[in-house]
């Protein structure tokens, strides 16, 4: 089979053996905002040469911008309710293949107020296929990150934190990112804006010294972003238990370093897993969906 995960900016394609190992695996630019119209092109020329009839995709490619709106799934919700959700696209959508597409979750804060993913679904689904404790915390980095909670086998809710976006936007678009020089990843900077995230004071305040640390030397000019990376990842984290136990880091490598490194200040665990999570949890719906 074939497990597609495609987001508003990227498609990633994979092509699985039977028990769901990844065989190869392809990446496009093609994300959703720019194959909007050809979305049936943009799949074809993908998986060209791959003769596999079975295609399950996540992500936003199910959202109401994609190629078919699909609904959201209420937590809590495992593997079995989130395959029962899933829909065939009608045969004439591509020719001699067989499209899937996959729910999304969703859920509600304290408050009452709706928190939604689509594609991560898909990640935590290839954790639960993997994971046999009966409680356990995930973290999802990303644009929206998000941070989920697993127990006895199925979501049991998640909020999303706009910690990527938020970072992009007070790098380029703020006077927080003026006195910036991009001089790459520094462990040390990153590790005082974890620490200074749990000090007194809240992230509207604690923004301010990605600002003053540069001005007064107290960081050089190209440690202010790693600093500032850290300072939201380390609120972002402000509330996970510090009786979380190992925490489930489902990430590109780069942000997998990151929030390993940030968790690990922090005296968490953490079992990394690799983006292959969404192929393998494309997988594990289509097995309880009886597709393979």
């Amino acid at each position: 089979m074939i497990a597609i995960d495609w987001g508003t900016t990227s498609l990633r394609a994979f092509r699985l053996d039977a028990e769901g190992r990844v065989l190869e695996q392809r990446r496009s630019a093609q994300g959703i905002l720019t194959a909007a119209g050809h979305f049936a092109e943009v799949l074809r020329e993908t998986i060209a040469g791959w003769d596999d009839a079975l295609v399950v995709m996540a992500g936003m490619i199910g959202s109401r911008q994609g190629w078919f709106e699909m609904p959201y799934v209420d937590c809590p919700a495992g593997i079995d309710e989130i395959a029962a959700v899933m829909r065939r696209l009608p045969a004439a959508a591509l020719a001699g293949r067989e499209l899937w597409i996959v729910p999304g979750l969703r859920t509600r804060d304290g408050a009452g107020v709706y928190d939604v993913m689509r594609g991560e679904e898909t990640q935590l689904c290839g954790v639960l296929a993997q994971t046999e404790t009966t409680r356990a915390s995930v973290c999802l980095p990303g644009t929206h990150s998000k941070r989920a909670t697993l127990v006895e086998g199925r979501v049991d809710g998640f909020a999303t934190a706009m910690t990527g976006e938020l970072f992009a936007l007070l790098c380029e678009h703020s006077l927080l990112g003026r006195l910036m020089s991009d001089g790459g990843h520094d462990a040390e900077a990153f590790a005082r804006g974890v620490a200074h995230a749990s000090s007194k004071g809240d992230l509207l305040h604690h923004l301010f010294a990605a600002r003053t640390h540069g001005l007064f030397d107290v960081l050089r000019l190209d440690q202010l972003r790693p600093f500032l990376s850290g300072l939201l990842i380390g609120h972002e984290l402000n509330d996970l238990p510090a009786d979380a136990g190992i925490v489930h880091l489902v990430a590109a490598p780069a942000l997998l370093v990151a929030y390993e490194a940030a968790l690990a200040q922090r005296g968490h665990a953490v079992r990394a897993h690799s983006e292959l999570a969404s192929a393998r949890g494309c997988h594990a719906l289509a097995r309880r969906a009886g597709l393979v």
